[in-house]
């Protein structure tokens, strides 16, 4: 007779390994893993309050980039921002929450995603600022219901997006977005007078100094929301040195919500959604690393079945969020860090961390402190804001084995076709505009590149060696391996 198997309080079957029982199916009576405790209200929204923190500046720095792309006014861009911040705390609660078959119930915050910002650039560098976000969000839409029909096969998948490939990815998204932060820096409008002037540089220079001494002096949560910190501080500093502007909050309500397509009904063109489909499977594969990474922290091991789970509370929330002038949604992964530090792993922290920024982005005047940021202030953070991401992917390609010339080979063609539209920004001017919607975002290029020469160099046709690389030009020659005679 077959054995039954047995949940032990990580998650794990008797047996060993697999995913945590279902929460909606009934079974037999057991003890709560530490995942689904619930805390007293008081804990509750204080460590709720910490996820917001650790998160905040990562959700509200995409729509200000594509709000200044497109020339949004100080309170359209307030708007776009509290937009932004609802969808995320609907995408954290079904993250965390979930319903049906959706949703990892993991401690796992979900907001807008880094990966979108360069190809949305290029769409409005493209379709131009008066139709680029209805272009943008019907884009998003078609991507992300691409993606929830994807989720359960794309769960099964994993094999081919080793550390290799998604370390090379999320690497490229921090170096693609230092140039935005650069901009922020100078003051970001070329067009104005004291842009790149001392004023503008030396404020983000203090911003900078500001979270760093925070981050190297502070311990606990305050090293926790040392960004926060420090733009709360650098903005306070640029009152009086003349570069703060407070319109947006004297102009807004204390109550308002995101009204259903304020900047106009989607549009659909082809080039922005294949290049929109490239960041869903980009925004998929972090997702991905981040729920398996996630489900070590806590306990519970993530299988296919939690990632086909989560995945679909990304692309569901990800499908809504343009319908509330919000982009695409997806997992943030400096929580996880917080998680690990603080052992706190209850998911209902985070879903209250998610209902505190449903009710932030239903007032406009909580949204409009944060749009009202001055650029160079929030260029110095930037740095350390995207930075940070660039070194996840570091630590991500640490994990993959790049004692192989393949991997070499991987990583260093993936990072140099992904670096051209930084590097050489006319590489691809002589292009249909069609096709730079997708060639001018370094991330989708570097992305497929990476999946593409995996596949080809790891999977198809592969020759089990074990050489070492020696030298990058000359890999595997002069030095034996270790196993080998000497």
């Amino acid at each position: 007779m077959a054995k039954t198997p047995r949940f032990t309080a990580q998650g794990k079957t008797a047996e060993g390994g697999g995913d945590a029982p279902d929460p909606d199916r009934p079974g037999p009576v057991q003890e709560k893993h530490p995942v689904d405790q619930g805390m007293p209200p008081l804990k509750l929204l204080a460590t709720g309050l910490q996820h917001v923190a650790a998160m905040y500046a990562g959700v509200v720095a995409p729509p200000l980039v594509i709000g200044a792309a497109v020339g949004l006014s100080p309170g359209e861009l307030t708007f776009l921002t509290g937009a932004s911040l609802f969808m995320a705390g609907i995408a954290t609660l079904l993250q965390t929450l979930g319903i049906w078959k959706i949703g990892a119930r993991l401690p796992f915050v979900n907001g807008v995603t880094f990966a979108t910002v360069a190809p949305m650039l290029a769409i409005n560098k493209s379709a131009g600022p008066q139709e680029a976000l209805p272009v943008i969000f019907g884009a998003t839409i078609v991507a992300a219901a691409f993606g929830f029909l994807l989720a359960p096969f794309f769960s099964k998948l994993v094999r081919f997006f080793p550390p290799v490939v998604t370390g090379s990815v999320i690497t490229l998204i921090g170096v693609s977005l230092m140039p935005v932060a650069f901009n922020w820096a100078q003051g970001g409008n070329d067009k104005d007078p004291h842009y790149g002037g001392f004023a503008n540089i030396g404020m983000a220079g203090l911003t900078l100094l500001i979270v760093l001494l925070l981050r190297r002096f502070t311990t606990g949560f305050l090293k926790q929301i040392a960004v926060l910190i420090g733009l709360a501080v650098g903005t306070l500093i640029a009152v009086p040195v003349g570069i703060a502007d407070f319109t947006a909050v004297e102009e807004a309500g204390v109550v308002g919500f995101p009204a259903p397509f304020h900047f106009g009904a989607p549009q659909f063109a082809v080039a922005a959604i294949v290049s929109m489909c490239v960041v869903m499977l980009v925004s998929m594969t972090e997702s991905t690393a981040d729920m398996l990474a996630l489900g070590e922290v806590v306990g519970r091991p993530s299988g296919e079945r939690t990632i086909a789970a989560g995945l679909r509370a990304d692309t569901l929330g990800s499908f809504v969020s343009p319908f509330f002038n919000g982009f695409l949604c997806s997992a943030f992964a400096q929580n996880i860090g917080l998680v690990a530090m603080t052992r706190i792993r209850s998911r209902f922290v985070v879903a209250t961390g998610g209902g505190i920024l449903v009710v932030m982005g239903l007032c406009p005047l909580a949204a409009s402190l944060v749009a009202s940021v001055p650029q160079p202030v929030l260029g110095g953070a930037g740095v350390v804001l995207f930075g940070s991401v660039a070194a996840s992917g570091i630590q991500t390609l640490l994990k993959a084995d790049l004692g192989k010339d393949n991997n070499v080979l991987i990583v260093g063609t993936a990072l140099a076709v992904g670096l051209i539209p930084i590097a050489a920004p006319g590489f691809y001017h002589a292009f249909p505009e069609s096709a730079k919607i997708i060639l001018d975002s370094g991330i989708s290029t570097g992305c497929v590149t990476a999946v593409v020469l995996n596949l080809l160099f790891n999977h198809l046709g592969r020759r089990r060696d074990d050489e070492i690389v020696t030298h990058p030009m000359e890999p595997g020659e002069g030095i034996p391996h270790p196993r080998s005679p000497a």
